[in-house]
């Protein structure tokens, strides 16, 4: 089975939509799962939150646990089940509660600055 590691994601780190800053954050967290791209999660209280709209997908990690959704909508677009949060997170990943993770690409952009 693959190992995850959570750790403090050193510096500040920023998330952008469509050039518009959503959130940033000297408290985010880096998830590294081995065979996959470590992933960025920022604290739900550093994000404008009210660019997201939840979405109805959800998904399930046999090691995290289930996934939920949410769309960011901004005056000119909607980029679909971009961002992902663990609400109950299995106990073992207990840290990543209340942080979201964002799918990033073409419009959505986290980078350390």
């Amino acid at each position: 089975m693959s190992t995850i590691r959570i750790r403090k994601a050193g510096g500040t780190w920023v998330v952008r939509s469509g050039g518009a800053v959503l959130g940033e954050s000297t408290r985010a967290l880096e998830l590294d799962e081995e065979g996959h791209a470590p992933v960025i999660y920022f604290p739900r209280e550093d994000i404008a939150v009210a660019f997201l709209d939840p979405s109805k997908k959800t998904t399930h990690c046999p090691r995290k646990g289930d996934a939920t959704y949410y769309s960011i909508v901004n005056k000119s677009s909607v980029t679909e089940n971009v961002v992902w949060s663990y609400e109950a997170p299995n106990e073992a990943l207990a840290e990543i509660k209340g942080y979201l993770a964002f799918h990033t690409g073409e419009s959505v952009k986290v980078e350390q600055i």
